[in-house]
């Protein structure tokens, strides 16, 4: 019970002598958070790089290759961008084993859509054959996919991404209603389900439409040979290996390319895209850990010099404790506690200012972060660390004075 009330006593003194001392602390209180905050930032950017990794996995599928024209890995000067064409898709729906799905795709940038009296700019269209709701894997909120009939036809219908469909209609249905697409009227036949995520390019992924290829070119006046991309779905995933070793050779050999020369295509899987998250992640975890480091250690050295300082201006009321019986302990513990208090009221500060900066990078689409407790919890045991770490040489040197030439050099 008396080393309770002791260090409950010890604690007080500490409080005390840190709210003596208003702009020491707020110098540490201030270091110690700019620290806690990167490193903050750390942990949410990357379990938010870990979330969008599952999510795109799951979006792109397990099942799925997705082909574009060109070689995108080593964009070479004036290569060719279109490159697939539709004698490729017959050889790979006809010939690759395994492929059950196969969706020629082309895109066409700034379209502007217009119902009644709203207009809406900057969306991005998508020409596609059947089923394109289905080889993405994206589901529809109400109406149907495309059809055979309507590539066959040429139909002026498409699909609605949740972004347009919500500025034309608000939260009425916008299916069976006729919108204009730069001024080409085209029916509303599905709406997609809304995604919520950033393609590669940083475009929204809701903000598009969908309408058959051959509407696309027609309409548009563009290529009627060759497309972008081609999206291929296949049985049994688990041999998605051999199935793009397969689908590579059949497009090689489609484009007449001698053993050596590089490809004119490029095939992404779920793998591909894992890759790139985690380069992604590694990239990240590098740059802001240096950062937080550095800042971490700022902080540290802020509260080191300042408690040297504090110990200096201190001598004679630490002598007058240690001349009246104080122990060498408790003056130990009074250092560490002041240090350890503003330390963890740092680490907090450090984790509001670190979410704060994260929502606001998550708003500008740089980041995406995620909030768990492992972030809180870490936080503060970071701010103890550094309270105690770097809190100890400066408490070390209070608790060694001693008393008569603390008192006597303070005299002089």
């Amino acid at each position: 019970m008396h080393s309770l009330r002791l260090f409950n006593r010890v604690v007080n003194m500490a409080l005390e002598a840190v709210w003596a001392a208003k702009l020491r602390s707020l110098f540490v209180i201030l270091g110690v958070a700019f620290g806690i905050s990167s490193l903050t930032l750390i942990v949410t950017s990357v379990d938010g790089a870990n979330r969008m990794a599952h999510e795109m996995v799951e979006m792109f599928g397990p099942d799925a290759a997705f082909v574009l024209g060109g070689n995108i890995k080593k964009r070479a000067v004036g290569m060719r961008r279109l490159t697939l064409s539709w004698e490729d898709a017959r050889r790979i729906r006809q010939s690759l084993p395994g492929a059950y799905l196969v969706v020629p795709m082309r895109g066409k940038s700034d379209l502007t859509v217009k119902h009644r009296n709203r207009n809406f700019s900057g969306v991005q269209g998508v020409g596609a054959t059947a089923n394109y709701a289905d080889s993405w894997n994206w589901p529809l909120a109400e109406g149907r996919d495309l059809t055979d009939e309507d590539v066959r036809r040429a139909a002026k219908v498409c699909l609605l991404g949740s972004q347009p469909a919500r500025e034309l209609f608000g939260e009425e249905s916008p299916v069976g209603k006729v919108i204009f697409v730069n001024n080409i009227p085209v029916q509303v036949v599905g709406l997609l389900s809304h995604r919520g995520m950033a393609s590669g390019g940083g475009r929204d992924l809701d903000n598009r439409l969908i309408m058959p290829l051959s509407t696309l070119t027609v309409r548009f006046n563009l290529d009627r040979k060759y497309f972008r991309a081609l999206r291929v779905k296949f049985l049994q995933p688990e041999y998605m290996k051999a199935h793009t070793e397969n689908l590579r050779s059949l497009l090689r050999d489609a484009h007449n390319l001698r053993p050596g020369e590089d490809d004119d295509f490029t095939i992404l899987t779920a793998d591909e895209v894992l890759k790139f998250v985690a380069m992604f992640k590694g990239g990240l975890l590098a740059f802001l850990g240096i950062t937080a480091g550095i800042a971490v250690l700022v902080g540290g050295f802020v509260l080191v010099n300042l408690f040297t300082l504090s110990v200096s201006e201190r001598s004679e009321e630490i002598g007058l404790k240690k001349a009246m019986g104080a122990r060498s302990s408790a003056v130990l513990v009074q250092f560490l506690v002041e240090s350890v208090v503003l330390t963890l009221t740092g680490g907090v500060l450090g984790l509001f200012l670190g979410l704060g900066l994260g929502q606001l990078l998550t708003g500008l689409g740089i980041l995406t972060i995620q909030f768990s407790w492992k972030v809180f919890f870490l936080s503060l045991l970071s701010a103890l660390a550094i309270g105690v770490i770097f809190g100890l040489k400066p408490a070390r040197q209070a608790a060694g004075l001693d008393p008569i030439q603390a008192l006597r050099g303070n005299e002089e």
